[in-house]
């Protein structure tokens, strides 16, 4: 192949996706890699490193081929830096310098971001919130991730680690939190918490594919368990729309996929508590790059030099 090409990745606690886009943030090409076997650092570090190494060779390329290589990354990022300060959801990380480590390793230039924020500068750029100034992106999943957009630029703050909804407390106390608080949003609608809502309900192991499944075909206990997670994530966004005032939600990830019974009551709480100026001038809309988002996003955080 010739041209020149980006290389992202989208690291999660279970899969490595890969990706080569060409410089209109195209997916050309895809793969994904088991992550399980690798339970220290440096071990991920090197499988990272190995796997982009295969990716060039499989596709007939040279380095000189690859404008550089984008991660997005489960957790607090320094940007500037390239540090990985650590991951909630995966043990062993604390203050990795991963983007000094993986140039060296690649002899590529590589760009750090956290996987939320590149899932919301996707769905900016391409996807459901383009054309939008103000903007609050969601990925639900594991963990609840999610990205802000304000007058057109990602916002980071100082410290690089603004925009975590996931984490905002919806009770004074409750279940621990991998991020050391209590009664975050993501202990009550992480993927997680929801199929061990359904195991109780259903006494047996429920997917969240099946659990959506059930609730569009009218089974009542799948609807009251949608609902409630529904609510439970239209209070949280309340406080943040009433905050920012953004022109949109966008909300994606594999909790998204329950779809219209999810966002109908998401929709209902956030209309119905919101301040009415707010409330007025939002859409709260369901993501439209699908699991591709991370990818992209960090596609243009390449192109762009980690300028966003």
């Amino acid at each position: 192949m010739t041209g020149k090409f980006i290389i992202t990745i989208d690291l999660g606690g279970t899969n490595l996706k890969l990706a080569l886009l060409d410089l209109r943030f195209h997916i050309l090409s895809k793969e994904v890699l088991s992550t399980q076997a690798f339970k220290k650092p440096a071990s991920l570090i090197g499988a990272i490193a190995d796997s982009i190494d295969n990716f060039i060779q499989t596709h007939d390329l040279s380095k000189k081929n690859i404008l550089g290589v984008g991660l997005g990354l489960p957790g607090p990022i320094d940007v500037k830096k390239g540090l990985v300060h650590y991951f909630p959801n995966i043990p062993g990380w604390k203050d990795v310098g991963l983007k000094a480590i993986l140039e060296k390793r690649t002899g590529l230039k590589v760009y750090l971001d956290n996987d939320a924020n590149l899932m919301s500068l996707g769905e900016f750029r391409l996807g459901a919130a383009r054309g939008a100034v103000n903007a609050i992106c969601l990925t639900l999943g594991t963990g609840v991730g999610s990205g802000v957009i304000i007058n057109r630029k990602l916002f980071r703050a100082e410290t690089f680690a603004a925009g975590e909804a996931g984490h905002i407390p919806i009770n004074e106390s409750g279940p621990r939190c991998n991020c050391g608080g209590n009664a975050c949003l993501e202990v009550y609608i992480g993927n997680h918490r929801i199929e061990a809502e359904a195991r109780k309900v259903f006494r047996r192991n429920i997917s969240l594919e099946e659990l959506s499944s059930l609730a569009k075909a009218k089974n009542q206990k799948a609807i009251k368990i949608w609902l409630k997670v529904g609510r439970r994530l239209g209070v949280a966004l309340v406080g943040m729309v009433n905050l920012l005032s953004p022109e949109c939600v966008v909300i994606g990830g594999g909790v998204a996929n329950a779809g219209k019974i999810l966002f109908d009551e998401v929709r209902k709480t956030v209309y119905r508590q919101a301040m009415p100026i707010q409330a007025k001038h939002l859409s709260i809309l369901k993501a439209e790059l699908g699991s591709d988002a991370g990818l992209i996003g960090a596609g243009i955080l390449v192109k762009e030099k980690g300028l966003v």
